[in-house]
């Protein structure tokens, strides 16, 4: 299993940690990963990241797909791989209507078309064999709708990049799971549970199967986040990640449109999903983060004192062992904790 490291920029006055990105480099990790809502972008920290390292590969998790146009993101990984010696990882996805139609002023449309549509554009453009043109569903290149000016031509990139860029998408949904297992090569949950990797791997492989792929995940790198808090009062480790939590379940989307609330439900905790969404769109935070169970806690994250994180890991050493995790993201780690971890696991 390899290791990876989720960067938080987020904040009114945003800075970014690269003394825990160098050490992190140093311990071996194979990643660091950084993020875009509606603050901070993904690509910019990832520019940072790559210009100050050397070996650890850095990815965007996720570059909204609405945000820019397929062309813009290829143009993106191309420069990113050029100058960092191939280090960049292309992470993509489609976010939600709340914030695609709230901040991006664009319609949210089909993301699953999409999204397969936009790997496959970018992927043609980075293998260079023609110029573009593609007749999708969501894209069509060169645009010829009713307001065209018809001068549009198809063009070739002038840069010859490497067309072996690793993609990865944010999916948590079984339609997003399948799609990411068709035309991509990781995926990126938000939370995953080790005692139950099919949650999230069932929908990948079939995804593969309707794709022709091997049904193996050997070469598809499933990699959740995995929030680490370690200290020895284990409730007050609890407690700090009740919030980020509760957010996702109960406020991360409207209450018949959240993605992580269904994925709770799916871990078989749909009692507390259902409450924690109903106290938190009512205004009542506190009280939804309180009934974020501890039995959740303790199975998506690492929790508790050095040695409680070191006995929690052999489930997701034994996910991995099983090809159903390749890659764990710490997420909130301390230095301390991410050295505790590395030992461990690398």
């Amino acid at each position: 299993m390899k290791l990876g490291m989720f960067l938080r920029l987020g904040g009114a006055k945003p800075s970014l940690d690269m003394e825990t990105v160098l050490e992190a480099e140093r311990l071996g990790f194979d990643s660091v990963w950084t993020g875009e809502a509606y603050s901070t972008d993904a690509v910019t920290p990832i520019a940072w990241v790559l210009a100050r390292t050397t070996k650890i590969k850095a990815g965007t998790s996720i570059m909204q797909i609405p945000a820019r146009t397929p062309a813009c993101a290829a143009m993106t990984t191309m420069t990113l791989q050029a100058l960092s010696g191939n280090r960049f990882l292309c992470g993509v996805g489609v976010s939600g209507p709340q914030v695609v139609e709230g901040w991006h002023g664009t319609r949210f449309g089909k993301p699953m078309p999409r999204t397969r549509e936009y790997i496959q554009i970018i992927r043609q453009i980075l293998a260079r064999e023609a110029p573009l043109t593609f007749d999708g569903e969501e894209y069509q290149i060169p645009y010829r709708g009713p307001d065209s000016t018809g001068l549009g031509r198809p063009l070739k990139s002038i840069m010859h990049a490497d067309p072996n860029v690793k993609f990865y998408t944010a999916a948590i949904t079984p339609a997003g799971l399948r799609t990411a297992g068709e035309v991509a090569d990781g995926t990126l949950p938000i939370w995953m549970s080790p005692e139950q990797p099919k949650t999230i791997t069932d929908a990948i492989v079939e995804g593969r199967r309707r794709a022709g792929k091997s049904e193996s995940l050997s070469d598809f790198d499933v990699a959740p986040y995995v929030r680490v808090r370690m200290g020895d009062d284990l409730q007050a480790c609890r407690d700090s990640v009740r919030p980020d939590l509760a957010l996702y379940i109960g406020g991360m989307g409207a209450r018949s449109k959240n993605y992580y609330n269904d994925l709770t439900r799916r871990l078989g905790y749909e009692e507390a999903a259902v409450n924690i969404q109903n106290l938190y769109l009512a205004g009542s935070k506190k009280e939804a983060e309180a009934l974020v169970p501890d039995a959740l806690i303790d199975e998506v994250c690492l929790v508790g004192s050095a040695d409680r994180i070191r006995d929690r890991l052999s489930a997701w050493k034994q996910a991995a062992g099983d090809n159903q995790v390749g890659t764990m993201l710490l997420n909130g780690a301390s230095v301390e904790a991410m050295r505790l971890v590395a030992e461990a696991v690398l």
